[in-house]
């Protein structure tokens, strides 16, 4: 069966690891983010700020945030982080341009096998099925080539956008926790959706999706 995206990894190494879909349009890229990305991912980060600002992580209080550090540390750490297996951290590329990210984060190994998505989008480019495509194509990596057995989305339950998004896809949905993230400055409940490898199907999440 030929699969409806493409992984690229270089050499043996489970990172970086490219994937492309171009199944839809437009096409669309996973890639890791580079040093030269600096002024494209700030610019499409600062013209997205009040869009991301309502589901974005904060620390509560009491915790301490990390320094901050330039962008070229930005990225190394991303890279030391995903090639030490934690996190496969991918910014979505259409056409060359940087248009939002979705992470794999919280990767457990062992007996577990699990992982979670995390992701954002240009508000420019929402309503085009870039965001559903881009999670399914993480998933499907996820699953398949990266070896883990589960992943999990958590999402606000007034993120109406991200829900949708859930219910294309087909995630299995396990309820509400409550007070689970810390989303912009308080302790907020959230819908958790799931996935494991053996409900994928041989096409994956994207061929869940209509042409």
């Amino acid at each position: 069966m030929k699969l409806p995206w493409k992984s690229h990894h270089e050499g043996d190494a489970p990172w970086p690891v490219v994937l492309t879909d171009e199944s839809g349009s437009p096409p669309i890229t996973l890639r890791p983010l580079r040093f030269r990305d600096e002024i494209g991912w700030h610019r499409v980060r600062a013209d997205n700020a009040n869009h991301v600002q309502p589901w974005e992580p904060t620390l509560p209080p009491g915790v301490r945030a990390r320094p901050v550090v330039s962008f070229r540390q930005f990225v190394k750490d991303l890279d030391a982080e995903a090639r030490a297996d934690h996190v496969l951290p991918w910014v979505v590329d259409v056409g060359g341009r940087i248009v939002g990210q979705v992470h794999i984060f919280g990767i457990v190994r062992g007996a577990q096998q699990s992982g979670a998505v995390g992701y954002w989008l240009d508000n420019a480019v929402v309503g085009h099925g870039i965001a559903t495509r881009a999670v399914a194509l993480a998933i499907d990596h996820s699953l398949r080539d990266a070896g883990l057995h589960r992943i999990e989305v958590n999402i606000r339950l007034d993120n109406q956008r991200s829900l949708a998004i859930m219910r294309r896809l087909g995630l299995r949905d396990e309820g509400v926790r409550e007070r689970f993230l810390h989303i912009d400055g308080a302790w907020r409940d959230h819908r958790s959706f799931a996935v494991t490898a053996e409900e994928i199907g041989p096409g994956g999440l994207l061929a869940r999706l209509p042409d």
